[in-house]
């Protein structure tokens, strides 16, 4: 979960109520953070190793609703 939702409930219903294109967008920045974090843990700067699972966990997330919206899944909700 990136940084900006309180929980993860949060930001499953950030991401719900964004459009696909704001997804792709958002996905392509967590993966930008990610690579940055994974540079800072190969040298030693990272406080926190936890936010790399998140942050894999968050494009995940997306992926599934993108995925949903592609199928049709979910509609009602």
């Amino acid at each position: 979960m990136p940084d900006d939702a309180r929980s993860t409930t949060d930001f499953i219903e950030q991401l719900r109520e964004s459009t696909d294109d704001e997804l792709q967008e958002r996905r392509a920045q967590i993966q930008e953070s990610l690579q940055n974090l994974r540079f800072r843990t190969a040298s030693g700067q990272i406080d926190d190793p936890k936010r790399i699972r998140k942050y894999r966990k968050a494009i995940a997330r997306i992926n599934t609703i993108l995925r949903e919206r592609e199928l049709g899944i979910n509609q009602g909700r």
